[in-house]
């Protein structure tokens, strides 16, 4: 079998510019064929490297059994001249072809929505996440648990209120530019897998394989665990006979324990099902738990607004009044550990802002939609990170809130009394169990990634139930739901049209399998400071890897710059 020619085996004429590649010029140079002109060879020992796996496993876009390459638009034997130029051998890292019924289309550019996708067990060619899709999952991940409980290690740290919001605008505005830089990367490289696929075509497949086994078997189902946690313990909070006191629950007692742990159980399970049932069940999920963080952020910030203005709780509690005559900076601390510690915390209230990347693939307009993502959620989630930190300012003392790790819980008692406690407690049960969906989804989808890269066994990276047909199995809601059906009926078959079981299933199941691990051996002490130093260090060379790869493809096409 003959392989791919490498770039460097082209000639370039010498009256050509330098311009943007297109999917059309990249696909004339990933087709071969039994005569081709081109001498073989590949940088890779095994022909094709892992790395090119996604872009050229069984799916050529030139090939006559391809249907995206028989169009009236465009046909199969096209002639176009083209001049390839690179600073170094980019072959073994070709980037993925965008393909449609209507033809070739430049990489990131939408697709023709009114035509069907090629059929296959690609869930690339499946596109189905929209813009909204794309910022319900970027919210859901961020607003998860951390701003209802990190505001106490922030504070503790920061030393004063005035400190500890500026700790939170540093947090956000850094969490924002790396999501920025992801952003220009996945306008470059639309695959799923995030980071994985970034740092396997930029540094070498040894980097995305380090990530991936980093990610797959600790970061992700780790910090799912440590979400799913914290949701089984608010819940019991809620329905416990305890739920009104402002006090941790005995969580120490073994019965409390397991009970927690099952709860937890209990929610992977759950989205787990839903991840496996229907791609759009679970991004529609997630658009409306975005809506109800957004809902719960906004409640705690005008009730804080409200009480401090009118100086009343409907409890026999008395307002904080340290903000209207002490300095908002008095007390600050002037260590700096202290300072990255409180730093750290605001970091991880914010992280998940990376999660999207892991799904590009699936995007209906990635160059278009991505950015319009990130800079549409960053912003919106430092707002309400600031509101809601400063209503609790603003409602609470400093010694509360230091001493407070259900900060959200306390807030509510003390306004409210003991319905307070537990609307707010169901609130951050809540958010927590939509971050777990959000992490379910983009987490299966990295290890499908990692399947089809080669780097976990290949079972991992197909669609739908093992050796079963992964077309998916499409249901119309014109025709097998009649307007007299029951609005559940019409909800559900709206929310699932299109691609019922075509996603990642072996995948997903694997992850929440890692996750119920975590979930059941206990202490997460050493999990996550191993998840901040090994997650922030890949981020840094996700970032660093940007600027290598604009040194060595400047003309590479890019819908969006940071």
């Amino acid at each position: 079998m003959s392989r791919a020619p490498t770039y460097s085996s082209l000639t370039s004429p010498s009256n050509t510019t330098r311009r943007p590649r297109d999917s059309l010029e990249l696909a004339s140079l990933a087709s071969t064929t039994p005569t081709s002109s081109h001498a073989s060879r590949s940088s890779s020992p095994s022909g094709i490297s892992s790395s090119r796996k996604i872009s050229l496993s069984g799916e050529d876009p030139l090939s006559p059994s391809n249907p995206a390459g028989r169009t009236p638009q465009r046909p199969l034997n096209h002639s176009r001249s083209f001049s390839v130029t690179s600073a170094f051998d980019f072959a073994s890292n070709l980037f993925p072809l965008s393909t449609t019924a209507a033809g070739y289309t430049s990489i990131g550019a939408a697709r023709n929505n009114g035509l069907d996708l090629v059929d296959g067990g690609n869930l690339e060619k499946h596109k189905s996440i929209t813009y909204l899709n794309g910022l319900s999952l970027i919210v859901g991940l961020i607003i998860g648990s951390g701003i209802f409980s990190s505001p106490a290690q922030v504070t503790t740290n920061a030393g004063s209120p005035g400190a500890s919001l500026v700790v939170w605008l540093v947090a956000g505005i850094l969490a924002w530019t790396g999501a920025a830089s992801y952003a220009e990367l996945g306008g470059a490289i639309p695959l799923n897998g995030g980071a994985q696929v970034y740092l396997s075509k930029i540094f070498g497949d040894l980097f995305g394989f380090l990530f991936t086994w980093s990610s797959v078997f600790v970061l992700k189902p780790g910090s799912a665990a440590i979400v799913a946690i914290i949701f089984g313990e608010y819940i019991v909070r809620a329905f416990s006979p305890n739920s009104t006191s402002t006090d941790p629950l005995p969580n120490t007692t073994v019965s409390i324990i397991w009970i927690n742990k099952g709860i937890s159980l209990v929610a992977v399970t759950f989205v787990t099902l839903l991840n496996c049932i229907s791609t759009k069940l679970a991004t529609r999920t997630g658009d409306a738990f975005m809506f109800f963080k957004f809902f719960a952020l906004l409640s705690i910030a005008i009730t804080g607004l409200i009480v401090a203005v009118t100086n009343t709780t409907l409890t026999s509690f008395t307002p904080n009044q340290d903000w209207k005559t002490t300095s908002w900076f008095a007390g600050t601390n002037t260590n700096a550990s202290n300072w990255a510690v409180a730093l750290y915390a605001g970091l991880w209230a914010f992280d998940g802002w990376d999660n999207t990347n892991f799904v590009l693939g699936e995007f209906r307009n990635p160059g278009r939609d991505l950015p319009r993502v990130i800079h549409t959620a960053m912003p919106l989630v430092i707002l309400s990170y600031l509101l809601a930190t400063l209503s609790y300012t603003l409602v609470l003392p400093d010694k509360i809130i230091a001493s407070s790790n259900t900060i959200a819980v306390t807030f509510g008692a003390r306004v409210f009394g003991p319905i307070g406690s537990l609307v707010l407690a169901l609130m951050v049960s809540g958010s927590c169990f939509g971050a777990l969906n959000a992490t379910a989804f983009t987490s299966g989808r990295l290890v499908y990634a990692a399947g089809k890269e080669g780097y976990l066994p290949a079972v991992f990276g197909t669609v739908g139930m093992p050796g079963s047909d992964p077309k998916p199995l499409r249901l119309s809601p014109n025709s097998n739901i009649s307007s007299d059906s029951s609005f559940g009926s019409r909800l559900l078959a709206k929310m699932m049209v299109d691609d019922i079981f075509f996603t990642p299933i072996t995948a997903v199941v694997f992850n929440s399998l890692l996750t119920a691990l975590y979930i059941l051996t206990g202490s997460f002490q050493t999990l996550i400071t191993f998840c901040g130093v090994a997650g922030y260090s890949f981020y840094f060379l996700t970032v660093l890897g940007l600027i290598v790869l604009r040194i060595k493809e400047p003309h590479l096409e890019r819908p969006y710059r940071t």
